[in-house]
């Protein structure tokens, strides 16, 4: 029954687009659309999938992200025992929370289907020049880095301005020395990162972490981390293109 009714849902999400396709090529372009069965049955498969693949987080990496997330933000799992909580809050002792926000905000990239379609286009207009495995893996880095350092803020609680605008001012001035072909692609990857499977799984960390740590209110500071994974997977990507070019530069010189 739920299946169905995620069918339902993933059939209302997509009609707008449809509507929109479909409208613009018989009313606009007044053209029939090539291999029209084929393409309804692609659509057919799409609302299927899409349909599947909501129905399998919410069945288990929802719940699987936020039992994680209240276990290892657990004062009585940080402390070793509730006899052992501290008052004072330090940094060093959420080393654990540090590590899987890390592990967590690669691995939900790695998997995000939206990031794969975009690596997949980059790699078919560069002609092999971008990697998809490499993309994924420079956007998946970014998106570790700024989790981690998200959840470090929360422990801290330290402003989220600071972090934010200090990263974009790092992106503007990566902007002028990276190579250009890559810069809009870096720019987009930021985006594509926070979908489907980060989002649930992230928010429900930040959420979990601000709500166990005395003197963090979930509101103020358990939200922010979706911004961590935006900005610098921009910046690892540019940092991907730079190093290629100056290692290729290197082999040509040392040819």
């Amino acid at each position: 029954m739920n299946f169905l009714y995620n069918i339902l849902n993933t059939t209302l999400d997509v009609l707008p687009i449809i509507t929109i396709i479909f409208g613009f090529q018989y009313l606009v372009i007044r053209r029939a659309i090539p291999k029209l069965k084929t393409v309804i049955i692609g659509l057919i498969y799409v609302i299927i999938g899409l349909a599947l693949f909501i129905q399998g987080l919410k069945q288990a990496l929802f719940p699987l992200g936020e039992l994680m997330a209240q276990q290892l933000t657990d004062p009585a799992f940080i402390y070793q025992g509730v006899e052992n909580i501290n008052k004072t809050i330090h940094w060093a002792d959420y080393k654990w929370v540090y590590l899987f926000a890390a592990a967590i905000g690669f691995a939900t990239t790695i998997a995000e289907p939206s990031l794969l379609a975009v690596a997949i286009k980059a790699n078919d207009v560069s002609g092999g020049t971008i990697t998809i495995w490499g993309l994924r893996i420079a956007v998946a880095i970014g998106v570790s880095i700024g989790i981690a350092l998200g959840t470090f803020r929360i422990v801290t609680g330290t402003p989220l301005e600071y972090y934010i605008i200090t990263a974009y001012i790092f992106v503007i001035i990566q902007t002028f020395y990276a190579p250009r072909q890559i810069i809009p692609l870096a720019y987009d990857s930021g985006g594509v990162t926070t979908s489907t499977v980060t989002v649930p799984l992230v928010a429900a960390l930040g959420l979990g972490l601000a709500a166990t740590i005395p003197g963090r209110s979930p509101l103020i500071d358990g939200f922010g981390l979706i911004a961590f994974a935006s900005v610098f997977p921009i910046i690892t990507v540019m940092a991907y293109a730079q190093l290629s070019q100056l290692l290729f530069k290197y082999n040509l010189h040392k040819k």
